[in-house]
């Protein structure tokens, strides 16, 4: 799928801060601004970045200036959220069509899927859970070894 959308999970938005291979993730981010590709997302995504940003905090992994840092940081990357009603039955519907366990990652397909874009995440379990279905699914950076 092409056109002048992309849609990226939290993983995504974290993984620009905390990723072993985050210099991969923000070219990727300057590749789409220089193409002019507008970055998409359930409003979902700043619900998940900041209890991510919190529960790293929390756990000891990041400092609380950087988990700060983190949730400025992904507050202020430029990606247009989207919350209508409909995002929500259709990621019901897709959670069901592909027999996911909840609808959080259904969200972010469904929204990709509406958009006619890929979507970009770090999250391998969902990639390849839907990998034989949805081919416009990405995983932004290979698993670390």
């Amino acid at each position: 799928m092409s056109g002048s959308w992309v849609c990226v999970d939290a993983s995504f938005i974290v993984g620009l801060v905390t990723h072993p291979r985050r210099d991969r993730l923000r070219r990727l981010l300057q590749t789409w601004q220089a193409e002019k590709t507008r970055a998409a997302a359930p409003a979902l995504l700043f619900f998940e970045v900041a209890n991510a940003a919190f529960q790293y905090g929390r756990h000891g992994t990041l400092s609380p200036a950087a988990v700060d840092d983190l949730l400025e940081m992904a507050l202020s990357l430029p990606v247009k959220t989207f919350a209508d009603a409909d995002l929500h039955r259709e990621a019901v519907a897709m959670a069901r069509r592909l027999s996911l366990p909840a609808t959080y990652d259904a969200h972010y397909l469904a929204l990709a899927d509406r958009l006619g874009c890929e979507l970009w995440t770090l999250d391998l379990k969902l990639v390849r859970s839907v990998a034989a279905e949805l081919d416009w699914v990405r995983l932004a950076a290979e698993p670390a070894p």
